[in-house]
């Protein structure tokens, strides 16, 4: 049987916390117990956002962690022309559409449907207003005329195309620490009409993590509960691009003692934070729930 692989995959948008610590660690944990290979990417689509100082301070955190990786890292950033092919295959099916809307737009349309029906628009799982279809509607002359005058547009699946592309039920399979592993019903349609390429980049993050996984051969994705969700639509993007689907495991969150999630934008203490203060790679295993070092296999 092939090696099962696994992967860490961070942003270099800002310096590594706890929180990233224990996903890495999971990972490398899982790849050892299981005979399986560990990676790491970079995730740096967001080009507007991503730092060098922050890529390097990845390999250097993850490096004082004891984790070693394979080389070389696949970078998102030099692999647009993956993305772009991908997306060109979802437009040959018919299933994504022009969107020339801005948030504006939108937020002045739900209003006035939520006006006139008296009911809260629904909302996706990150808790974002569902899309209400408005350029699902335009005419192909009309769509293309604006794209050729360089209006700025993103493109969303549509998701009553892919309905035609999916089985029913969608399902995908989980796994628990243990390696037991369940079948998983998707809901991708909760998501509503998402975005697949942004107005900046001709990527989004549900698009080119599919991608990256496939190309990597990735058997077993290890992530937090908050991108379970996400999977839904993952898992409808591998079938409508003939991908193989991994298996899936969505990790508990690290939180602060106000019970919010470690992030980034809260600025929770990073790990250089945390070896400045004198901390070792032994206290944070230990603090983790890892009593060795994670050793994947080569």
């Amino acid at each position: 049987m092939t090696k099962p692989v696994f992967r860490f995959a961070p942003s270099p948008n800002g310096r590594l916390h706890l929180g990233h610590a224990y996903s890495a660690l999971l990972n490398a944990d899982f790849a050892h117990r299981f005979g399986g290979r560990f990676l790491l990417r970079i995730e740096d689509i967001d080009i507007t956002r991503c730092r060098p100082e922050f890529e390097a301070a990845i390999y250097d955190d993850l490096a004082w962690l004891g984790l070693h990786w394979e080389a070389p890292v696949r970078r998102q950033s030099e692999h647009f022309a993956d993305y772009r092919a991908a997306f060109q295959r979802l437009k040959g099916r018919g299933v994504v559409y022009p969107c020339f809307c801005t948030r504006k737009d939108i937020a002045e349309t739900i209003a006035c449907r939520e006006a006139e029906s008296g009911e809260a628009w629904p909302r996706d799982p990150d808790l974002a207003p569902l899309y209400p279809g408005t350029c699902r509607a335009l005419q192909a002359g009309e769509a293309e005329r604006r794209i050729a005058a360089g209006e700025p547009h993103a493109w969303r699946l549509d998701m009553a195309a892919l309905d035609t592309l999916a089985p029913d039920p969608l399902l995908f399979r989980r796994f628990d620490r243990d390696g037991q592993e369940e079948v998983v019903t998707a809901h991708p349609r909760r998501w509503g009409d998402a975005v697949i390429v942004r107005k900046e980049i001709p990527t989004s993050y549900h698009l080119s993590v599919v991608v990256d996984d496939a190309l990597q051969g990735i058997t077993h994705v290890v992530r937090g509960q908050d991108l379970e969700a996400a999977t839904d639509l993952h898992v409808l993007l591998q079938t409508a691009l003939d991908l193989p689907t991994p298996r899936y495991h969505h990790h508990g969150l690290l939180r602060d003692p106000e019970g919010d999630k470690l992030a980034k934008s809260r600025r929770s203490k990073s790990l250089a934070e945390l070896r400045a203060e004198g901390a070792t790679p032994q206290d944070l295993w230990r603090r983790l729930g890892f009593g060795r070092q994670p050793t994947p296999s080569t």
